[in-house]
Protein backbone atom coordinates (compact mmCIF):
# COMPACT_ATOMS: atom_id res chain seq x y z
CA UNK A 1 0.00 0.00 0.00
CA UNK A 2 1.52 3.29 -0.93
CA UNK A 3 2.24 5.86 2.21
CA UNK A 4 1.50 9.10 0.59
CA UNK A 5 -1.69 9.64 -0.88
CA UNK A 6 -4.32 7.00 -0.70
CA UNK A 7 -6.96 7.45 -3.23
CA UNK A 8 -10.07 5.50 -2.82
CA UNK A 9 -11.17 3.92 -6.07
CA UNK A 10 -15.30 4.24 -6.46
CA UNK A 11 -17.74 1.47 -6.84
CA UNK A 12 -16.75 -0.70 -10.31
CA UNK A 13 -19.17 0.14 -12.33
CA UNK A 14 -21.46 3.42 -12.79
CA UNK A 15 -24.34 0.89 -13.61
CA UNK A 16 -24.01 -1.25 -10.35
CA UNK A 17 -27.08 -1.24 -8.43
CA UNK A 18 -27.65 0.70 -6.10
CA UNK A 19 -27.28 -0.45 -2.28
CA UNK A 20 -27.84 1.38 0.60
CA UNK A 21 -27.91 0.65 4.18
CA UNK A 22 -29.26 2.42 7.77
CA UNK A 23 -27.23 0.93 10.91
CA UNK A 24 -28.38 2.32 14.24
CA UNK A 25 -27.32 1.32 17.34
CA UNK A 26 -29.34 -0.31 20.01
CA UNK A 27 -28.49 2.42 22.79
CA UNK A 28 -31.66 4.07 22.87
CA UNK A 29 -35.20 4.71 20.71
CA UNK A 30 -35.39 6.33 17.53
CA UNK A 31 -35.10 10.57 17.60
CA UNK A 32 -36.02 12.83 15.12
CA UNK A 33 -32.09 13.47 13.84
CA UNK A 34 -31.66 8.99 13.39
CA UNK A 35 -35.24 9.68 11.38
CA UNK A 36 -33.38 12.29 9.52
CA UNK A 37 -30.76 9.49 8.12
CA UNK A 38 -32.60 6.77 7.86
CA UNK A 39 -35.16 8.78 5.63
CA UNK A 40 -32.11 10.19 3.90
CA UNK A 41 -30.72 6.78 2.63
CA UNK A 42 -33.95 5.54 2.45
CA UNK A 43 -35.13 7.87 -0.20
CA UNK A 44 -32.13 8.33 -1.78
CA UNK A 45 -31.74 4.26 -2.29
CA UNK A 46 -35.41 3.89 -3.37
CA UNK A 47 -35.27 6.80 -6.01
CA UNK A 48 -32.57 5.28 -7.31
CA UNK A 49 -34.46 2.06 -7.46
CA UNK A 50 -31.63 0.83 -5.54
CA UNK A 51 -32.01 -1.65 -2.41
CA UNK A 52 -31.98 -0.34 1.44
CA UNK A 53 -30.85 -2.46 4.55
CA UNK A 54 -30.92 -1.86 7.88
CA UNK A 55 -28.05 -3.06 9.88
CA UNK A 56 -28.07 -3.51 13.95
CA UNK A 57 -24.65 -2.27 15.31
CA UNK A 58 -24.71 -4.13 18.40
CA UNK A 59 -21.27 -4.02 19.09
CA UNK A 60 -21.10 -2.77 22.57
CA UNK A 61 -23.02 -4.43 25.03
CA UNK A 62 -22.30 -2.33 28.07
CA UNK A 63 -23.88 0.85 25.98
CA UNK A 64 -27.19 -1.20 24.76
CA UNK A 65 -30.62 -0.67 26.21
CA UNK A 66 -32.55 -3.36 26.82
CA UNK A 67 -35.39 -3.32 24.18
CA UNK A 68 -33.84 -0.96 22.11
CA UNK A 69 -33.26 -2.43 18.96
CA UNK A 70 -36.86 -3.79 18.49
CA UNK A 71 -38.41 -0.36 19.06
CA UNK A 72 -35.82 0.89 16.79
CA UNK A 73 -36.82 -1.65 14.26
CA UNK A 74 -40.78 -1.08 15.16
CA UNK A 75 -40.32 2.26 14.32
CA UNK A 76 -38.88 2.01 11.16
CA UNK A 77 -41.72 -0.15 10.38
CA UNK A 78 -44.72 1.86 11.53
CA UNK A 79 -42.89 5.26 9.88
CA UNK A 80 -42.95 3.16 6.63
CA UNK A 81 -39.18 2.68 6.11
CA UNK A 82 -39.66 -0.90 5.13
CA UNK A 83 -36.00 -2.70 4.55
CA UNK A 84 -34.82 -5.28 2.07
CA UNK A 85 -33.57 -8.91 3.00
CA UNK A 86 -32.85 -9.23 7.19
CA UNK A 87 -31.65 -7.30 9.49
CA UNK A 88 -27.46 -8.03 9.52
CA UNK A 89 -26.75 -8.11 13.52
CA UNK A 90 -23.19 -7.46 14.31
CA UNK A 91 -23.20 -9.29 16.90
CA UNK A 92 -23.24 -12.34 15.33
CA UNK A 93 -20.47 -11.24 13.35
CA UNK A 94 -17.52 -11.90 15.02
CA UNK A 95 -15.93 -14.50 12.61
CA UNK A 96 -15.78 -12.09 10.19
CA UNK A 97 -14.15 -9.32 12.03
CA UNK A 98 -11.31 -11.97 13.05
CA UNK A 99 -10.73 -13.10 9.75
CA UNK A 100 -10.64 -9.04 8.83
CA UNK A 101 -8.12 -8.77 11.88
CA UNK A 102 -5.54 -11.55 11.09
CA UNK A 103 -5.50 -9.89 7.45
CA UNK A 104 -4.21 -6.81 9.35
CA UNK A 105 -2.15 -8.59 11.11
CA UNK A 106 1.31 -6.84 9.36
CA UNK A 107 0.43 -2.97 10.25
CA UNK A 108 -0.78 -3.50 13.30
CA UNK A 109 0.49 -3.62 16.62
CA UNK A 110 -0.60 -4.26 20.58
CA UNK A 111 -1.28 -1.10 22.49
CA UNK A 112 -1.61 -1.28 26.48
CA UNK A 113 -1.36 2.25 27.18
CA UNK A 114 -3.37 3.80 30.10
CA UNK A 115 -5.89 6.57 29.25
CA UNK A 116 -3.32 9.09 30.66
CA UNK A 117 -0.65 7.98 28.15
CA UNK A 118 -2.88 8.30 25.33
CA UNK A 119 -3.13 11.62 23.01
CA UNK A 120 -6.26 13.77 21.19
CA UNK A 121 -9.06 11.92 20.75
CA UNK A 122 -7.37 8.69 22.36
CA UNK A 123 -4.73 8.08 19.95
CA UNK A 124 -1.72 5.93 20.85
CA UNK A 125 1.49 8.54 20.91
CA UNK A 126 3.47 5.29 20.63
CA UNK A 127 5.36 4.42 23.97
CA UNK A 128 4.15 0.94 23.92
CA UNK A 129 5.75 0.26 20.94
CA UNK A 130 9.08 1.48 22.45
CA UNK A 131 8.77 -0.86 25.31
CA UNK A 132 11.77 -3.66 24.58
CA UNK A 133 9.62 -6.15 26.23
CA UNK A 134 6.27 -8.10 25.01
CA UNK A 135 3.14 -6.53 26.05
CA UNK A 136 1.62 -9.11 28.07
CA UNK A 137 -1.16 -7.25 29.85
CA UNK A 138 -4.63 -7.00 28.40
CA UNK A 139 -4.53 -5.11 25.01
CA UNK A 140 -5.86 -3.36 22.44
CA UNK A 141 -5.09 -3.58 18.69
CA UNK A 142 -4.17 -0.76 16.52
CA UNK A 143 -3.46 -0.46 13.28
CA UNK A 144 -0.17 1.88 11.91
CA UNK A 145 -0.32 4.55 9.57
CA UNK A 146 2.09 5.65 8.26
CA UNK A 147 2.60 9.56 9.05
CA UNK A 148 2.90 11.27 5.51
CA UNK A 149 -0.72 9.36 4.46
CA UNK A 150 -3.52 11.55 3.28
CA UNK A 151 -6.59 10.35 1.94
CA UNK A 152 -9.19 12.91 -0.24
CA UNK A 153 -12.36 11.94 -1.63
CA UNK A 154 -15.88 13.47 -2.66
CA UNK A 155 -18.46 13.53 -0.24
CA UNK A 156 -21.68 14.02 -2.14
CA UNK A 157 -22.88 16.67 0.02
CA UNK A 158 -20.00 18.16 1.99
CA UNK A 159 -17.97 18.24 -1.02
CA UNK A 160 -14.17 17.73 -1.51
CA UNK A 161 -12.27 16.34 1.53
CA UNK A 162 -8.24 15.88 1.97
CA UNK A 163 -7.82 14.49 5.29
CA UNK A 164 -4.12 14.34 6.88
CA UNK A 165 -4.84 10.74 8.44
CA UNK A 166 -0.82 10.02 9.26
CA UNK A 167 -1.12 13.12 11.42
CA UNK A 168 -4.75 13.77 12.28
CA UNK A 169 -5.37 9.70 13.15
CA UNK A 170 -2.64 7.70 13.61
CA UNK A 171 -2.60 4.87 15.08
CA UNK A 172 -6.11 4.21 15.67
CA UNK A 173 -8.34 1.61 17.24
CA UNK A 174 -9.69 -1.45 15.72
CA UNK A 175 -9.91 -4.02 18.91
CA UNK A 176 -10.20 -2.67 22.31
CA UNK A 177 -8.46 -4.17 25.59
CA UNK A 178 -12.00 -5.58 26.46
CA UNK A 179 -12.01 -7.95 23.13
CA UNK A 180 -15.14 -5.76 21.84
CA UNK A 181 -14.59 -4.98 18.18
CA UNK A 182 -14.07 -1.15 17.15
CA UNK A 183 -16.85 0.87 15.05
CA UNK A 184 -14.07 1.29 12.31
CA UNK A 185 -13.43 -2.26 11.30
CA UNK A 186 -16.81 -3.96 11.92
CA UNK A 187 -18.77 -1.05 9.53
CA UNK A 188 -16.03 -1.69 6.88
CA UNK A 189 -15.92 -5.44 6.68
CA UNK A 190 -20.00 -5.20 7.07
CA UNK A 191 -20.16 -2.69 4.18
CA UNK A 192 -18.02 -4.97 1.96
CA UNK A 193 -19.96 -7.81 3.18
CA UNK A 194 -23.50 -6.57 2.19
CA UNK A 195 -22.09 -4.88 -0.97
CA UNK A 196 -23.10 -1.26 0.07
CA UNK A 197 -22.21 0.98 -2.65
CA UNK A 198 -24.37 4.26 -1.61
CA UNK A 199 -23.32 5.61 2.08
CA UNK A 200 -26.23 8.31 3.51
CA UNK A 201 -25.88 9.18 7.26
CA UNK A 202 -24.82 11.77 9.43
CA UNK A 203 -22.28 14.51 9.52
CA UNK A 204 -21.40 13.63 12.58
CA UNK A 205 -20.00 10.83 11.38
CA UNK A 206 -18.07 12.40 8.24
CA UNK A 207 -14.86 12.70 10.58
CA UNK A 208 -14.68 9.06 11.16
CA UNK A 209 -14.57 8.13 6.79
CA UNK A 210 -10.89 8.67 6.09
CA UNK A 211 -10.24 5.47 8.53
CA UNK A 212 -12.85 3.89 7.11
CA UNK A 213 -10.86 4.49 3.85
CA UNK A 214 -7.74 3.27 4.64
CA UNK A 215 -9.25 0.29 6.01
CA UNK A 216 -10.47 -0.79 2.75
CA UNK A 217 -7.26 -0.03 0.79
CA UNK A 218 -5.70 -2.62 3.41
CA UNK A 219 -8.24 -5.12 3.00
CA UNK A 220 -8.83 -4.77 -0.35
CA UNK A 221 -12.66 -3.71 -0.23
CA UNK A 222 -14.44 -1.53 -2.69
CA UNK A 223 -15.18 2.18 -1.64
CA UNK A 224 -18.67 3.52 -1.62
CA UNK A 225 -19.91 6.58 -2.56
CA UNK A 226 -20.20 8.70 0.67
CA UNK A 227 -22.80 11.34 1.23
CA UNK A 228 -23.05 13.17 4.82
CA UNK A 229 -26.01 14.93 5.60
CA UNK A 230 -26.18 17.66 8.64
CA UNK A 231 -27.44 16.91 12.11
CA UNK A 232 -29.65 18.75 14.24
CA UNK A 233 -28.26 20.70 16.96
CA UNK A 234 -29.73 22.48 19.90
CA UNK A 235 -29.15 26.69 20.74
CA UNK A 236 -26.10 25.56 22.58
CA UNK A 237 -24.64 24.13 19.69
CA UNK A 238 -25.11 19.82 20.87
CA UNK A 239 -26.31 17.14 18.64
CA UNK A 240 -29.49 16.07 18.83
CA UNK A 241 -28.78 12.41 20.24
CA UNK A 242 -29.75 9.77 22.80
CA UNK A 243 -26.89 11.06 24.73
CA UNK A 244 -28.61 14.39 25.07
CA UNK A 245 -31.80 12.99 25.84
CA UNK A 246 -33.59 13.50 22.29
CA UNK A 247 -36.89 13.04 22.57
CA UNK A 248 -38.02 9.52 21.54
CA UNK A 249 -40.36 9.51 18.27
CA UNK A 250 -43.57 8.85 18.11
CA UNK A 251 -45.14 6.31 16.28
CA UNK A 252 -48.39 7.38 16.05
CA UNK A 253 -47.38 10.53 14.64
CA UNK A 254 -45.29 8.89 11.77
CA UNK A 255 -47.04 11.02 9.47
CA UNK A 256 -45.89 14.02 11.01
CA UNK A 257 -42.57 12.96 11.85
CA UNK A 258 -41.86 11.87 8.30
CA UNK A 259 -43.28 15.79 7.37
CA UNK A 260 -40.38 17.32 9.65
CA UNK A 261 -37.96 15.10 8.40
CA UNK A 262 -38.69 16.17 4.77
CA UNK A 263 -38.69 19.74 5.66
CA UNK A 264 -35.44 19.40 7.10
CA UNK A 265 -33.82 18.15 4.42
CA UNK A 266 -35.38 20.86 2.25
CA UNK A 267 -37.62 18.50 0.59
CA UNK A 268 -40.61 19.15 -1.55
CA UNK A 269 -43.75 19.42 1.04
CA UNK A 270 -46.69 16.30 0.08
CA UNK A 271 -49.72 17.32 -0.46
CA UNK A 272 -51.62 17.68 2.77
CA UNK A 273 -54.06 15.38 1.31
CA UNK A 274 -51.53 12.63 1.83
CA UNK A 275 -51.71 11.31 5.62
CA UNK A 276 -50.17 7.84 5.94
CA UNK A 277 -46.38 7.02 6.03
CA UNK A 278 -46.93 4.85 2.90
CA UNK A 279 -48.11 7.53 0.17
CA UNK A 280 -46.27 10.55 2.08
CA UNK A 281 -42.79 8.15 0.92
CA UNK A 282 -44.24 7.35 -2.54
CA UNK A 283 -44.35 11.55 -3.31
CA UNK A 284 -40.84 11.83 -1.59
CA UNK A 285 -39.08 8.81 -3.05
CA UNK A 286 -40.46 10.37 -6.63
CA UNK A 287 -39.32 14.10 -6.10
CA UNK A 288 -36.58 13.45 -3.91
CA UNK A 289 -33.08 15.42 -4.65
CA UNK A 290 -30.47 15.21 -2.76
CA UNK A 291 -28.76 18.99 -4.14
CA UNK A 292 -31.48 20.68 -2.30
CA UNK A 293 -30.15 18.97 1.02
CA UNK A 294 -28.08 21.89 2.63
CA UNK A 295 -24.41 21.62 2.49
CA UNK A 296 -24.18 22.17 5.88
CA UNK A 297 -22.62 20.29 8.68
CA UNK A 298 -25.70 21.19 11.33
CA UNK A 299 -28.59 23.18 11.36
CA UNK A 300 -29.54 24.73 14.49
CA UNK A 301 -33.54 24.45 15.45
Amino acid sequence: MPDSQISPKPPSSVTQHYRGRFAPSPTGPLHLGSLIAALASYLDARNNRGSWFVRMDDLDPPREVEGAAHDILESLQQHGLHWDGDVLWQSHRHSAYDGALAHLETITFQCDCSRNMLGHNGHCQGACQKRPECVTTPSATRIGVPQNTSLCFNDQIQGSQNVALGLDTTNFLIHRKDGLYAYQLAVVVDDAYQGITHIVRGSDLLETTARQLFLQQALGFPTPIYCHVPVICNAQGQKLSKQNHAAALENKNAAHNLRAALAFLHQTEPPLELDRPGTILEFATQNWLLPRVPAVMAITI
